[in-house]
């Protein structure tokens, strides 16, 4: 079965959309537009999806909609894998690193696949607030919604001269990551 489900672009482009979006119906024209692939390709791709019970289909107006079947024995399984490929943490930082000066940014808990009681994201730089809070909130899927904590530099030099718990223990921690760090001194 895992063989049949990633073998060309255009099922995955298929499996990320119905599974972003499981209550949505589609047919295949509006696939072919929104996906911008060969109508033989997504023709292709929804009959062996449906073959393997990822999709069902109906007719209504004389056009056949295809939607998720969210019973799929791997149905679960394969959102998290997509919403994991969808907000790599490389290409997340990327993105983030864009709202302003970030001078360290130290990745934890969701990030790193662990349940932590502190937070997920600790920024140190000039971050816009409500852009980050925007961009997590939308183009961030994850099961619960993500810790994050933002400080200026010199709170944070402050908190590693005092050997502030909170801090010590996140950048000390080996699991988690420190996906930018501008500063030279981190303990």
């Amino acid at each position: 079965m895992l063989k049949q489900l990633f073998t060309s672009n255009t099922r995955i482009k298929l499996l990320t959309l119905f599974l972003m979006n499981p209550d949505e119906e589609y047919f295949i024209r509006e696939l072919t537009r929104k996906l911008n692939e060969q109508i033989n390709s997504v023709r292709r791709e929804l009959d062996n999806l449906k073959k393997i019970g990822f999709l069902k289909s109906k007719t209504k107006n004389r056009k056949k909609f295809y939607v998720a079947n969210k019973d799929f024995i791997f149905f679960d399984e394969l959102k998290s894998i997509i919403v994991k490929a969808l907000s790599s943490n490389d290409t997340m930082v990327k993105e983030i690193a864009k709202i302003g000066d970030i001078k360290l940014m130290v990745l934890s808990g969701i990030f790193v696949g662990k349940e932590t009681d502190s937070v997920d994201m600790l920024i140190v730089g000039d971050v816009d607030r409500e852009k980050l809070t925007h961009y997590i909130n939308n183009e961030m899927k994850t099961k619960r919604p993500i810790r994050f904590t933002i400080m200026n530099e010199s709170d944070y030099r402050y908190r590693v001269d005092c050997k502030d718990k909170f801090i010590m223990d996140l950048i000390n921690d080996k699991e988690n990551q420190i996906s930018i760090n501008k500063i030279n001194k981190l303990d």
